[in-house]
């Protein structure tokens, strides 16, 4: 009886070792006040034209670390109705529990499916898809609209339907002062769009990077593009607010794209260091040692020459490492000093199309 009791036990702990689950997780730090969750709002399913149940979308962001995902099926272009019959919520429905099991924040969301102008428009936080089944494209959005939708436009760079130039068109600006355009990608699947990110600071709309998946997801890249969302909560709720507050930044390669107000309290979150007094003096030097707790690169590049000290001119910091710098006085004027400015550009955090965030490290002296 006994022997059987053992391997009962051991055949359980076998069975609970093999059915074991992991996923990943993404190393980018929260921010003071917000927390930073990772999202992709724009992926499809065999509902429209991608070739997965939803529930695989769940599990690819679990695994993936991902904290929100929006299956946006397209509400127009359904090329495997005449083998999958049902209506437009029906990914939704069907993903939603596992989602909740998982710890995947869902939102109900849909793809707007046009010819440009306005082009593609994905919905979120809608209550009922099918209500957006209208001719006109302004009928969609407004009834979106009063479904409390934030909506923004895809991929305004597709070859497809902008294939000489990327254009701005003037019913964008409609749907702008409308109310009825919140965002923009500016970053989708593969493509970088940085004349999307420039009509976003000035137009003052939210940015957003997404994979736009139709197939299972498989990236060659270290991760999956996504919308870093700057959260008061972990919720959907709190993601709706930070989208509508414009708290965002994309995140593809090793790149990070946003408004310097959000990309420089990231950056600084994710280092660490020892900011004791360095007691530089003319001719002596000190290093300096940096650890990056995130998962991202940060390729420094030194701005102005320091005012009575020499320091790295090129520095990467790289993720999950103690990079060093060394300082070194090169004038008495160094002597007195109580802090060192140094001002660095971060070359892969972008704020403009052809501005990249610049930041300041003042290192105690004295």
């Amino acid at each position: 009886m006994t022997r059987k009791v053992s391997l009962l036990f051991l055949i359980l702990i076998l069975f609970q070792i093999t059915n074991a689950q992991s996923h990943k997780v993404i190393n980018i730090p929260d921010i003071p006040g917000y927390k930073t969750l990772k999202c992709d709002f724009h992926m499809h399913t065999v509902f429209s034209d991608g070739t997965v149940w939803p529930t695989v979308r769940v599990k690819e962001a679990w695994n993936e670390g991902l904290d929100a995902i929006a299956i946006t099926d397209h509400i127009e272009y359904r090329p495997h109705s005449k083998d999958i019959s049902a209506d437009h919520n029906r990914s939704y429905e069907i993903a939603k529990p596992l989602s909740e099991e998982m710890g995947i924040i869902l939102i109900k969301g849909a793809e707007v499916t046009r010819d440009m102008p306005p082009g593609h428009l994905n919905v979120l936080f809608i209550t009922n898809t099918n209500l957006l089944e209208r001719d006109s494209v302004m009928d969609v959005l407004k009834e979106a609209r009063n479904q409390g939708a934030f909506i923004f436009w895809n991929h305004p760079g597709w070859k497809v339907q902008q294939p000489d130039t990327m254009r701005w068109w003037d019913m964008h600006t409609r749907l702008l002062k409308s109310d009825l355009l919140h965002g923009i990608e500016v970053y989708n699947t593969t493509s970088y769009y940085p004349e999307a990110v420039d009509w976003a600071n000035e137009k003052k709309l939210t940015m957003l990077g997404n994979t736009d998946i139709h197939s299972p997801i498989k990236f060659k890249g270290a991760h999956r593009p996504m919308t870093l969302v700057f959260a008061r909560s972990r919720t959907a709720g709190g993601i709706k607010e930070a989208l509508f507050s414009r708290r965002t930044a994309v995140y593809f390669d090793n790149t990070l794209v946003g408004e310097s107000v959000y990309l420089e309290p990231l950056f600084f979150a994710s280092l660490e260091f020892d900011n004791s007094p360095l007691h530089i003096k003319n001719r002596t030097s000190k290093s300096i040692s940096i650890k990056n707790n995130s998962d991202i690169d940060y390729e420094l590049e030194l701005v102005q020459p320091g005012v009575g000290f020499d320091i790295s001119k090129k520095v990467t910091l790289k993720a999950h490492y103690i990079t060093t710098i060394e300082i070194s006085g090169n004038s008495d004027e160094v002597d007195n000093m109580k802090k060192l400015d140094v001002y660095y550009e971060v070359k892969n955090l972008k704020t403009a199309s052809d501005e990249n965030l610049v930041v300041t490290f003042s290192f105690r002296n004295k």
